[in-house]
């Protein structure tokens, strides 16, 4: 009777300590994946010296990450959408221009818009301050950067005058905003409750990669059905443009750029 008591026990203990072995595995593995994505939390660690270099060239920093995230975007979304261009590759005409908006244009003005809404607010921490500051970046930075993205976005679209300019904002001014109204207050939100201030740009620039990537390849497979109803013929005899605000001036019937 002792004896089988022992031995079940012993099996037992086995079990749980076999258990406790699987589990410290996943939190090894876990660690391993940290580890290689940071390259560990010390100093020396990739985060750690992003967030250095982030404190000490700011500007510098923010228009390297707006320009390598907006370039990876253009190409993202053609693969995605299977939008190539004449010679076959997705690396399109595009990805290039995309990169020097994110770093000549979207950074440097992403950088004085939030440094003057995050000196303005600074040091105030009540729920109305914060609710005011959502208010203000929805209302004042938000229209800003839209505009200028769109302005940007026809210029490398192929608009040349001034009328076609103008056509591409009014067109897609609104929906552009309705997109802004629904992911800047969650974004700023989060960012308000979770990140120091200095890490605010690169976090925007992270969530817009996210939403734009989405939209692009969204829009690219539109614009593409639209070319092959138009190539091969409609019926119905209507428009069927679609794509990013300022497409309409290349929409030649080929499958890329």
């Amino acid at each position: 009777m002792s004896v089988k008591f022992e031995k079940e026990t012993v099996k037992t203990t086995g079990a749980t300590a076999a258990g406790v072995g699987l589990a410290k595995g996943k939190d090894d593995f876990a660690h391993e994946v940290g580890e290689a994505l940071t390259k560990g939390g010390g100093v020396n660690g990739y985060l750690a010296v992003y967030l250095k270099q982030l404190q000490e060239n700011p500007l510098r920093t923010k228009m390297l990450t707006s320009g390598t995230l907006a370039g990876l975007q253009e190409f993202l979304a053609s693969w995605i959408a299977h939008d190539r261009s004449k010679s076959g590759h997705y690396f399109t005409s595009r990805v290039p221009k995309m990169a020097i908006y994110g770093a000549f244009i979207s950074a440097p003005l992403g950088h004085v818009l939030i440094s003057i809404l995050q000196k303005v607010f600074r040091g105030r921490t009540s729920l109305k301050a914060k609710i005011l500051q959502i208010l203000v970046s929805n209302l004042i930075v938000s229209p800003i950067q839209n505009a200028i993205y769109l302005v940007s976005m026809a210029i490398i679209a192929g608009a040349r005058t001034f009328h076609q300019v103008r056509a591409t904002v009014k067109a897609g001014f609104m929906p552009v905003m309705k997109v802004s109204w629904i992911v800047s207050p969650i974004s700023l939100a989060f960012a308000q409750k979770f990140l120091p201030e200095h890490t605010w740009v690169p976090f925007f620039n992270i969530v817009g990669f996210i939403i734009g990537t989405y939209i692009n390849s969204h829009t690219k497979k539109k614009r593409l059905a639209a070319l092959r109803r138009k190539h091969y013929g409609d019926s119905s005899g209507r428009s069927q443009s679609g794509g990013r605000p300022g497409d309409e001036y290349d929409n030649r019937p080929r499958p890329g750029y």
